[in-house]
């Protein structure tokens, strides 16, 4: 089993922003932080703009890749600041395709399950003043993820990210995230991840509607 680390930690409330002369009400500017306090609604002292596409206890942390900045700076020619996708834990050693729908992590005195990729919006392009930003990043599918709360408590920039339980190693995050956002391996795909006890909530029903759909 692979543990990874964290590269940064991050939190911000939410506010009224200008990102590439646009006006957004967003918590994308997050500041890096020693430690933080997690419940499971998420960091404390932390939020997001939109709380219709965003938050809530299966969003309660996000997650990103460290790894991909080097392939971000090499593609704009420019040093992204970190936090550029508004994470809370930039981490290192847990890509998207090696870390798993229902992985199960403990981080300091925190347990968390990983449930979900992440869908981004166009707010990654306006903070990060790339207009190409976000329809890379789909492309890719190197979004980050999500993971809800399973015990609560404080999490330090210097702790450990140990896995403490795997439940399945055929559907990584970056599968998952391929089959909701380009519709990968059609029918099979959806089946598959309708498999996941562990798929967060929203994520299954984007995938029975398309199932139904695809009966109709």
């Amino acid at each position: 089993m692979e543990n990874g680390k964290i590269e940064s930690l991050h939190a911000g409330k939410p506010k009224q922003e200008n990102f590439s002369n646009i006006d957004i009400f967003s918590a994308m500017d997050k500041q890096a932080v020693d430690d933080v306090i997690v419940t499971k609604s998420g960091i404390m002292g932390d939020g997001v703009g939109n709380v219709k596409f965003h938050g809530g206890p299966d969003r309660a942390l996000c997650f990103y890749p460290f790894e991909h900045y080097s392939l971000w700076n090499e593609r704009f020619a420019k040093k992204l600041d970190i936090p550029a996708f508004g994470e809370n834990l930039t981490v290192v050693g847990m890509r998207e395709e090696t870390t798993y729908i229902g992985d199960i992590y403990q981080i300091g005195e925190v347990i968390v399950q990983i449930n979900q990729g992440r869908i981004p919006c166009s707010t990654i392009s306006h903070f990060n003043q790339e207009p190409k930003f976000l329809e890379f990043v789909l492309k890719t599918s190197y979004t980050g993820y999500f993971a809800k709360v399973i015990q609560e408590g404080t999490i330090k920039k210097q702790n450990e990210i140990v896995l403490i339980d795997r439940l399945q190693e055929k559907i990584s995050v970056h599968y998952a995230t391929e089959v909701i956002l380009h519709n990968r391996d059609g029918l099979e795909g959806s089946n598959a991840l309708l498999t996941l006890d562990s798929l967060a909530e929203d994520w299954k029903q984007r995938i029975v509607k398309r199932v139904q759909a695809a009966k109709e």
